[in-house]
């Protein structure tokens, strides 16, 4: 007898890189792990990350582009969808774009081209862990919040019905 096991959704992530064979490779490699949604546009990227905001959890984008840099484009997407994990790609090592990476866009990591497989999928995995239990954190504390404004509000009642029924200790004296 087969057993029915429920089916675990991968994690959406999404990359934008200008150079069309950097997408189609990225997209073969980590399509077992994850739904990967793909762009060589920024404007495009954005439309897409729009319409899939509440599903994508982790975003990688080229850092030297035509039309902006991938800073550039994460500065826009913080400002829309500040919760998403973002990773920097890039083939070039500067220092600076690493320090306007973290500074200007709070950059999760930032990964070196040409990307070792392993090491991408191990980012990627704890990208989306931290876009989870952050997500899971946010939850619980507005669970806490509605709950602790409950019983303030039934604590509220019980002192109002204890008055009722005792007086007020100020009303006794005042006899």
């Amino acid at each position: 007898m087969a057993e029915n096991k429920p089916k675990v959704e991968k994690p959406i992530i999404f990359y934008l890189d200008d150079e069309i064979e950097n997408l189609k490779s990225f997209k073969a490699a980590f399509r077992r792990d994850f739904e990967v949604l793909i762009s060589s546009s920024p404007e495009e990227a954005l439309d897409i990350i729009t319409k899939n905001n509440e599903k994508i959890s982790v975003v990688l984008s080229d850092q030297r582009m035509p039309v902006m840099t991938g800073i550039e484009f994460f500065e826009k997407l913080k400002n829309l969808y500040p919760d998403m994990i973002r990773v920097l790609v890039t083939g070039y090592s500067d220092i600076n774009v690493v320090v306007d990476a973290i500074n200007k866009t709070q950059v999760y990591k930032y990964v070196n081209k040409p990307w070792d497989l392993d090491y991408m999928r191990t980012v990627i995995n704890q990208a989306h862990e931290i876009f989870t239990l952050r997500k899971q954190n946010k939850k619980l504390t507005n669970d806490l919040i509605m709950v602790n404004s409950q019983l303030e509000f039934m604590f509220r009642q019980k002192l109002l019905a204890f008055d009722e029924k005792y007086g007020k200790k100020d009303d006794d004296s005042k006899n």
